[in-house]
């Protein structure tokens, strides 16, 4: 058998080698070719889409960027297949397994209101529902702050809207009317709306957010603060919901689906799930870094810096080429190869069941289990200081001091596809960034357990991230550091028995979490709960989108050692 086995072994890499050799042969000659892309967009993205265009081709001018508009883009896809960018606010495409939909900018619509509202602070508590913004529209008569707030009584407010039709079709989708009633309610252009939210204490106004925005630090103008949309109705800003302490938390907070669906559109770049295109490659991850600089001139918000990382990720994925349906020897070679690869598949599944069942009548196979994640999943070695922010620290026989992250945390990331540390000669401080762990764009950052300056980063974890799975604290260490308070740091880290029992209470705070973030009714709350005995599966989190990983950043690790 075991003959048997070497010989269609053998058949298999002989066919893999003759398979990649044809591909490389291929891709080589459609690299040769490239340096045309065409860009079908609607007419409302025209001007972004030829402004990103003129200026990558003054960077590339081997390369050619045609743009046309188009009011149909569903159409143009059908017709014209998995060829060229396709830009449109729908993303219509998204569900179909040939194209992939990325989101390249956004046109985000937000509630404002006087900086010294005199019921600012009880509404950033409580923030406004829907339902309550639906009334003062509808009802002329609760165009009082009484409508939002037991203490506002019947002082009047005045309301504001940005006479652009995106902004006023925006709103009217979220009050969820077919048009924006107009009794009461003051229309005008950018600078005279705004000046005029700034002047009254008692104004609200729906504004674009790139209408507010001062300077690069994403700062709102002076005078103005958001207002808070109570999502849920349930008279209180929760957790979920407390994404407008600045313009930052808020466009993470869109990304994540924490902000109402009608107060924002995503500019989607449409193209094929597998492009054998560089130059289209190229092209796409240009738009999400490069190229977001023009979303904002253009009235466009540019992407958070995650989830530019999350697409890139997805770019990176994408990007195994496919070579087209070729003629003669080709085609006929890929199809012998499939035929011989499911044949070969079918001759080893036989032979391996053979083997197994060999003198053993029907035994069955036993089944592979499923590891779980609980209080005895995590190794902690005697010797090492800990830190409750999940990180670790040794000093070295020379003082130099290795740190790395600790057990617990990738039983809940799962695996780890990229790193993102510091580099030598920069300086960490006791409780501040670390590194961020990455997972197919989702991330997490981590916090330093001591301070000192990074003399060597663990090179190993750019090329294989997987160390930090397989083992944190030998081959996944990440700095080596010059301490500059080791004996004052030291003071409040833990060892190893004292930090176990801590990593038990961390468990439970795990469950907590996600019993408080899934229903335990849902699909998702399924996924990572195994039904016999309530197990939590190991990698819990790596199932989910990034708006898991932030709640969990934000309410799990950012509070990780604290009383609760």
């Amino acid at each position: 058998m075991k003959t048997t086995i070497s010989f269609i072994v053998g058949l298999l890499l002989m066919i893999a080698v003759t398979d990649v050799r044809s591909e490389k042969a291929v891709s080589n000659n459609t690299a040769a070719q490239q340096g045309n892309i065409s860009i079908t967009c609607t007419p409302a993205l025209y001007q972004l889409a030829s402004g990103w265009a003129t200026e990558y081709t003054g960077l590339h001018p081997d390369v050619n960027i045609s743009v046309i508009k188009s009011t149909d883009i569903d159409a143009e896809l059908k017709t014209a297949g998995t060829s060229g960018i396709f830009m449109d606010f729908s993303g219509s495409a998204a569900d179909d397994q040939a194209f992939r939909s990325m989101v390249v900018g956004r046109n985000i619509i937000v509630p404002v209101m006087n900086q010294q509202n005199p019921y600012k602070e009880r509404l950033l508590q409580k923030g406004v529902s829907p339902e309550m913004f639906a009334g003062i529209f509808s009802h002329p008569d609760k165009q009082q702050w009484g409508t939002f707030t037991a203490e506002g009584q019947a002082l009047p407010m005045h309301i504001y809207i940005i006479n652009d039709e995106a902004t006023k079709a925006g709103v009217a989708k979220f009050l969820k009317s077919s048009r924006i009633p107009e009794e009461g309610i003051t229309f005008g252009d950018k600078a005279v709306i705004l000046e005029a939210i700034q002047k009254d204490p008692l104004a609200i106004g729906f504004c674009n957010v790139t209408d507010i925005v001062s300077g690069e630090n994403q700062d709102l103008v002076a005078n103005l603060s958001l207002l808070p949309i109570d999502r849920n109705g349930n008279g209180n800003l929760d957790y979920m919901e407390d994404i407008y302490g600045d313009l930052n938390h808020l466009m993470r907070g869109v990304w994540i689906g924490k902000y109402p669906g009608a107060l924002y559109e995503n500019i989607y770049a449409i193209s094929s799930a597998r492009t054998s295109d560089d130059a289209e490659t190229a092209f796409l991850k240009w738009m999400i870094t490069g190229g977001q600089k023009n979303l904002k001139p253009k009235g466009y918000c540019d992407l958070v810096n995650t989830e530019i990382r999350s697409q890139l990720d997805r770019i990176d994925e994408a990007s195994i080429i496919v070579p087209p349906a070729q003629t003669g020897k080709t085609g006929a070679g890929l199809v012998l190869t499939l035929l011989l690869l499911a044949a070969a598949a079918v001759i080893i599944s036989g032979i391996v069941l053979s083997r197994l069942f060999y003198r053993k009548g029907t035994t069955l196979i036993p089944a592979i289990p499923v590891k779980v994640f609980d209080e005895n999943s995590f190794n902690v070695p005697k010797g090492l200081w800990f830190d409750k922010n999940h990180t670790w620290a040794f000093m070295e026989s020379d003082g130099k001091v290795k740190i790395g992250i600790d057990d617990f945390i990738q039983h809940i990331t799962g695996p780890i596809t990229r790193v993102e540390m510091k580099n030598p000669g920069e300086k960490i401080k006791k409780g501040e960034l670390l590194l961020s762990i990455v997972q197919s764009g989702k991330q997490l950052n981590m916090y330093a357990p001591v301070s000192g300056t990074i003399l060597k980063q663990n090179e190993t974890l750019n090329r294989m991230s997987s160390g930090m799975n397989d083992a944190p604290f030998t081959n996944g260490w990440v700095y080596m550091v010059e301490p500059s308070n080791w004996y004052r740091d030291i003071q409040v880290l833990e060892m190893a028995e004292r930090y176990e029992r801590f990593l038990r209470t961390e468990f439970l705070r795990v469950k907590d979490f996600l019993a408080a973030t899934l229903k335990p009714e849902s699909p998702e709350y399924a996924h990572v709960v195994l039904q016999d005995g309530g197990q939590l599966m190991d990698g819990v989190l790596s199932g989910f989108g990034p708006e898991v990983w932030e709640d969990f950043q934000t309410i799990f690790l950012d509070n990780a050692g604290k009383k609760h």
